[in-house]
């Protein structure tokens, strides 16, 4: 698979509305509980920083996509925050290594600081490997700090990464 990462077009948002939103409706590592309709979510990605895709430059396929926004503001505002969703026809290709990669290159470009992840769900193994393998720091752990579609809850480890 050739993968090729670039900011989204609004061509691309009905690929990345069908990818965020399984992601959400799968109940297990966003906070998100309501998907995102059309013109939802043509305003959801227009208010983030950045927007950064992964296309499969052979098929033209959307392998999967990012958002990247303040953590918060005036004073500590030079924390980001970024949330990452690979086409789950596509996840165990290293997509989420290459959006993850091009996310820390384009938070540093905007003039962040540091990336944080607030609520990186326990059981997201993947995810902490990958974060892990690319020097991120687990700040420690919020005991049920996830409700998990099913009802239960899940703690959440914080990660940052100084860029």
């Amino acid at each position: 698979m050739n993968i090729l990462l670039r900011g989204y077009r609004e061509s691309d948002l009905s690929q990345m509305t069908e990818i965020w939103n399984e992601v959400v409706e799968e109940g297990i590592a966003f906070p998100q509980t309501d998907v995102l309709d059309a013109s939802g979510a043509k305003a959801f990605f227009a208010s983030q920083s950045h927007c950064g895709v992964a296309v499969d430059a052979d098929s033209g396929t959307l392998a999967g996509l990012y958002i990247l926004h303040p953590n918060n503001v005036g004073r500590c505002g030079h924390i980001c925050n970024a949330s990452y969703a690979v086409n789950s026809g596509l996840r165990g290709r290293h997509v989420g290594d290459k959006l993850v990669t091009d996310c820390m290159k384009q938070a540093k470009a905007l003039g962040f600081r540091i990336l944080q992840f607030n609520a990186v769900v326990k059981t997201n193994a993947a995810a902490r490997r990958l974060y892990e393998r690319l020097g991120f720091t687990q700040l420690g752990t919020i005991p049920g700090g996830f409700l998990m579609k099913n009802g239960t809850y899940e703690d959440i480890c914080p990660y940052y990464h100084e860029l």
